[in-house]
């Protein structure tokens, strides 16, 4: 089956840029698909310093819904954002004022991601850190979710030296462009050794070789899954898509009796079941789902502008504007137009467009 490739250099254009991050991609695109993506064919998708999160938000999606194994190679810096303090790779336009507004959230990279194996998915991260985001890596961790194999690095800001060169992913692919792949643990081992004697030796070092392994609800799993997701991800491509909703709602309640309706482990489930009604073509079921997830994580004491909570309303407000059936998403819009109203997200005009749209519907009875 062909892989996919997603390229992503990024880093600012103006005086915050710590890092060349797009002048690795001449390096890295003048290796073979193949290579890149392990595979005998592959689609290449190359994203150079772009200016919006959304696009790129747009493209990480196609990618990771794409059948076959996927690579993400990323290259650039990491921001934390005023206002919740939470990692994002910087855009062309990203200041430390627009943070928020203007980078990647690298929670929506995790996102993405969720529904596919670490067995058949996998980052490898050459990335710079400003003081505050450095510190907060070395603290908590850079967290790429349970579902992929993450091979790479951080590294503290270039301080007086100036822009910094993306030296891990440069050898990377110096040894891609030799024609072969090996695992990739291989392949970092090696990178690393070229980079270590040069100034490595205070970057941290991220290898996650299997993905994350299995939290509290998969300790006692439904017998017919021990890896929920793979199973998942292949009944999807299959075209399987009752089957994957099936075990999806089986680990679903089991998450629900063991650590109740409002624990993570519970509406990750529920968030799994909500991206499965997208893809089988169901945006009623999705849209409904992805409010009920927002109604919970807000009864639960969520803030409004949490991740989760954000993610959920947008991911709804996506879903409904799927909707072709009128008189279903007349039904669904005065709860989305709330939730609007309580959860505006980062998107201007977010509650203006389902008022207006609202408005039409209604006014078409």
């Amino acid at each position: 089956m062909p892989g996919t490739v997603l390229l992503l250099a990024a880093s600012p254009l103006g005086r915050g840029r710590l890092v060349d991050a797009a002048g690795v991609l001449p390096v890295l695109a003048a290796v073979a698909p193949s290579v890149l993506s392990g595979t005998d064919t592959a689609n290449v998708v190359e994203l150079a310093d772009p200016l919006e999160p959304q696009a790129v938000l747009t493209r990480l999606r196609a990618a990771a819904a794409a059948p076959g194994p996927l690579t993400v190679y990323i290259t650039g810096q990491l921001h934390l954002d005023r206002r919740q303090r939470l990692p994002h790779l910087a855009l062309a336009r990203t200041t430390p004022a627009t943070v928020r507004y203007t980078a990647l959230p690298w929670h929506w990279i995790r996102e993405e991601l969720r529904l596919r194996s670490a067995a058949d998915t996998a980052l490898v991260l050459d990335l710079h850190a400003d003081a505050e985001a450095w510190r907060y890596v070395a603290e908590r961790g850079l967290d790429c979710g349970r579902t992929s194999t993450v091979h790479g690095r951080v590294a503290p800001p270039p301080g007086r030296r100036g822009v910094a060169e993306p030296a891990y992913m440069k050898a990377v692919a110096t040894l891609l462009r030799s024609g072969h792949r090996p695992p990739l643990a291989q392949l970092h081992e090696q990178a690393w050794a070229r980079i270590a004697e040069a100034g490595g030796g205070r970057d941290l070092v991220l290898t996650v070789p299997g993905g994350f392994a299995p939290g509290p609800p998969y300790a006692h799993p439904p017998a017919s899954a021990q890896d929920p997701h793979t199973a998942i991800s292949a009944a999807v491509q299959a075209g399987r898509h009752l089957d994957a909703d099936l075990l999806a709602a089986r680990h679903e309640q089991f998450a629900v009796r063991s650590h109740g309706p409002a624990s993570e482990e519970a509406l990750h489930w529920a968030e799994v079941r909500a991206d499965l009604a997208m893809f089988a073509g169901d945006p009623v079921r999705s849209c409904r789902a992805w409010l009920g997830v927002a109604e919970v994580r807000l009864a639960a004491g969520q803030a409004v502008d949490a991740p989760a909570v954000e993610a959920a309303v947008d991911r709804a407000h996506h879903q409904w504007t799927r909707i072709k059936d009128t008189a279903r998403a007349r039904e669904l819009g005065p709860a989305l137009a709330e939730l609007r109203l309580r959860v505006p997200g980062r998107r201007t005009g977010a509650l203006e467009s389902v008022q207006r749209q609202l408005g039409r519907l209604q006014a078409a009875r």
